[in-house]
């Protein structure tokens, strides 16, 4: 984000069973178009909601679908930055501070 605050993605998850019984834990993260800002690194981005669309994303009693259609939406480009990061995002396991340290883009 513009101002480094936290933000959340528009993510679903499910508990069920699988074969022969097993509780399977599953979760996916939604995407959508792509705005402005990253639209030429790809064909798609992550849902991020906005902070008033946390309480409807996470209400379990919600039903009405349609009214979901603009929290789907791409999040504003404005409101966000990019810069280039290290190839140590590559890596799961890699999880520390220096994932996210801006990089020249030599490594």
């Amino acid at each position: 984000m513009q101002d480094d605050s936290l933000f959340a993605f528009a993510g679903l998850w499910d508990r069920w069973r699988g074969r022969p019984g097993a509780a399977i834990e599953s979760c996916s993260i939604l995407t959508t178009t792509p705005n402005a800002l990253l639209a030429d690194l790809h064909d798609r981005m992550p849902v991020i909601l906005r902070p008033e669309d946390y309480d409807l994303w996470l209400d379990p009693g919600f039903r009405d679908v349609k009214a979901l259609a603009e929290v789907l939406l791409p999040f504003d480009a404005a409101r966000m930055r990019r810069y280039p990061v290290s190839t140590r995002v590559n890596a799961v396991t890699n999880d520390d501070p220096e994932c996210v340290a801006p990089s020249d883009g030599s490594s």
